[in-house]
């Protein structure tokens, strides 16, 4: 009788499934985790198919599964996920699927815990750290030699001694559990007017149930997350999962603390720091049912859901959500095919929606509930422009007069102040004023960044770093180095000097080591134990601090003439979001912005506080542009060490493209960022019309076209959202 044939999936760079042999013993069905021989190894993979008319000449060929793992399988709808998002990013199945399967080693049974009890007799060596830990056990509980230890101040070697002795008896532990249950009823939030209405609105749309996707959209510091909090709780009392998607950065203490306000307990989380233990013990927990309720990153979009109900996207205009490297895709976007795919609500949250969500509310794709006020009463902060051409610095200075009037007279009434630059280290480039030699990475086409807190130069796109030379490597001369524009460091220096009696605090990714070390130091500022804060676009995000009521962004014009098609969108979205964490608990807030353009229709709209007028405005310039959401594009970048090899492929790939009347394919040219970790990079462009299927188009093309050989390396990405 010929034997059971199945196609499995592996988490490499391939597109297509292999046939393996199916023991009978197994018992396998599609989407169960299984173990398979893969070359010269084993590998992890998934039953993705049977094969009902497998090629019964090579059965002998066919190697057979070795094993099936004790993991719940993918779901149909997870499968179907990842052979979407492969089709639409046109990027190979395998790899998507990896991201699905992120427990690394770890994957399988937790690691045991090991409780200790009192078994015996008392030791007949005592001593006073023995005896404290015999005090903490004489209850006859039983508890983690770790936390006994800890609770005894006493060192793990005391605990094993004694175990030894048969004094404390070792008993195994169930996993500690990821999260444990929220209370959906726990403390509800006192909701008026529109709130209340929003709230009511996202219940209703859990009780019809099905697919949809509404935007909160609604003013900074106007409750959107105590509203869709009220969403999860009713997908709690259902009895089914919620995933919350946030830019990792914003992953604070302070949501979670009021998470646990709302439902008494922490949700899991899902982000970068896990450790590998802790990742596999989340990715089980989730597949088994056992969390009701996800915070994560980008990543927990794919994570293999027992019953996901409901997914929400906050802070969905966030340039975070984008994957830049290997599967190229946009979380928000992939967020509302899941929801499609799972039949379930997908909420978007932003108080400065993206280009794409506002256009698909205003033509009524998506559902919108707005939150036109502050919670609580509290008024939007009021924002003016500096004009820098009439207000300028002192010479060498960055803050104009009156920016430091202003946080003079913050600081006397007892209030906080930001200052906004978007711009980390001490100095973006670093010259000699002797001849003129500018300091560049060997390895990038850009400047070295000056940090004089690591006392180093370095490349923000490799990484490369050199200490601070003595003399100038062209001229030889001695201390002719100059420093050229501000840095979030370089600002601290004069803000000490303003202000020195006031306790400062930067915030920038190159200073804060961790996610919990930013959380600490964002908890910090809530508290009031600083008085001024320097931040970059960390500050920007979601953050509530209680004493701050007036920010000034240093340099308002930065991002505003790079030319990215998406430049006003994204730089209107920063200055918004990050003058409006002024005045969002008591006291009036206050926006001051230092700008050379005070006429630019981007600092209009931020002074004016129209944000329809800013919209209506970019909406038309990408439609006349057909520009996304308009029409759809896709980046495709050709890279390689020597630079004509890599202008000779990109050639021939773009000869290769499939003529079409309705697509434009533009280039091969040097990418605007055209050298990158030693890699000369080249750029084309593909434009279409919004419903054309340019997902297929792209695998057509690259069907047709030569392979990149050697060391050339082709990266697709549709609908880019970076044009470096």
């Amino acid at each position: 009788m010929a034997r059971r044939v199945v196609d499995v999936l592996v988490p490499v760079a391939l597109d297509r499934t292999y046939s393996y042999r199916a023991p009978d013993e197994l018992k396998l069905a599609p989407g169960d985790i299984v173990c398979v021989p893969l070359g010269a190894r084993e590998a992890t993979a998934v039953v993705w198919a049977e094969n009902p008319k497998p090629d019964r000449r090579l059965d002998n060929r066919l190697k057979d599964i070795e094993d099936k793992l004790a993991l719940p399988p993918l779901k149909p709808e997870l499968r179907h996920f990842v052979d979407w998002v492969a089709n639409y990013t046109v990027a190979s199945r395998g790899m998507v699927l990896r991201m699905c399967l992120r427990m690394g080693e770890h994957l399988g049974s937790p690691r045991a815990r090991i409780g200790v009890r009192l078994a015996g007799a008392r030791p007949q060596r005592m001593t006073a750290a023995r005896e404290r830990v015999l005090a903490l056990l004489a209850d006859g509980m039983v508890r983690g030699k770790s936390e006994a230890a800890r609770e005894t101040a006493v060192s793990a070697g005391v605990i094993e001694g004694l175990i030894d002795e048969g004094t404390l008896e070792t008993v195994v532990l169930p996993p500690e559990p990821i999260a444990h249950q929220p209370d959906p009823d726990l403390a509800p939030a006192d909701f008026t007017g529109d709130q209340s209405f929003a709230a009511a609105a996202l219940k209703a749309t859990l009780a019809q149930g099905g697919y949809s996707v509404t935007l909160l959209d609604g003013v900074t510091g106007s409750g959107k997350t105590e509203v869709y909090f009220e969403a999860v709780a009713d997908t709690i009392r259902r009895g089914r999962q919620s995933l919350i998607l946030m830019p990792e950065i914003a992953l604070t203490a302070q949501f979670l603390d009021r998470f646990a306000a709302r439902f008494g307990e922490r949700p899991a989380e899902w982000h970068s720091e896990l450790t590998p233990r802790r990742r596999a013990r989340a990715w089980s927990a989730v597949a088994q049912g056992e969390v009701s309720v996800v915070v994560g990153a980008r990543s927990a979009l794919f994570l293999p859901y027992a019953d996901l109900g409901l997914i929400v996207v906050d802070e969905e205009h966030d340039q975070a959500y984008k994957q830049e490297d290997g599967v190229r895709y946009h979380a928000r976007d992939m967020a509302v095919v899941r929801g499609h795919i799972a039949h379930i609500p997908v909420v978007l949250a932003s108080a400065t929606p993206s280009l794409e969500t506002e256009v698909n509310a205003r033509r009524g794709r998506y559902r919108r509930l707005a939150l036109p006020e502050r919670f609580g009463g509290q008024s939007m902060p009021s924002v003016e422009a500096i004009d820098l051409r009439r207000e300028r610095p002192p010479p060498g200075r960055f803050i104009a007069p009156p920016l430091a009037g202003a946080v003079k007279t913050a600081l006397e009434r007892g209030e906080q102040a930001l200052f906004f630059l978007n711009r980390r280290g001490y100095a973006p480039l670093t010259l000699c004023r002797a001849c003129g030699f500018r300091f560049s990475c060997p390895n990038c086409d850009a400047w070295l960044v000056d940090h004089r807190f690591r006392r180093e130069l370095v490349c923000h796109h490799c990484g490369f770093a050199v200490p601070h030379p003595p003399a100038c490597p062209q001229c030889q001369a001695q201390n002719s180095f100059v420093a050229v524009g501000p840095g979030v460091e370089r600002l601290e220096e004069e803000v000490r000097e303003l202000f020195p009696q006031a306790r400062v605090l930067v915030l920038s990714s190159d200073l804060v080591a961790t996610v919990e070390r930013l959380r600490e130091e964002l908890d910090d500022i809530a508290q009031g134990r600083f008085d001024i804060v320097i931040g970059t676009q960390l500050v920007a995000k979601g953050h509530h601090f209680p004493k701050l009521n007036l920010v000034g962004v240093v340099d308002a014009d930065l991002g505003l003439n790079n030319g990215d098609p998406r430049a006003a969108e994204r730089t209107f979205q920063l200055l918004h979001q990050v003058v409006g964490r002024a005045g969002r608990d008591a006291g009036i807030g206050f926006g001051l912005l230092q700008t050379h353009q005070p006429e630019h229709p981007v600092i209009r709209a931020l002074i004016a506080q129209d944000r329809e007028a800013f919209y209506d405005a970019e909406i038309e310039a990408r439609e006349r542009a057909h520009y996304p959401p308009f029409g759809r594009l896709a980046s495709l970048v050709v890279s390689g060490p020597d630079k004509h090899d890599t202008q000779s492929y990109a050639r021939l790939l773009a000869r290769a493209a499939p003529p079409r009347d309705d697509v434009r394919v533009l280039g091969p040219a040097d990418a605007p960022r055209s050298l990158v970790r030693g890699r000369h990079r080249l750029r084309l462009l593909v434009k279409s019309p919004r419903t054309f299927d340019l997902s297929a188009y792209l695998r057509d093309w690259l069907a047709a076209a030569p392979k990149a050989k050697g060391s050339i390396k082709l990266g697709i990405d549709v609908d880019p959202q970076s044009f470096l």
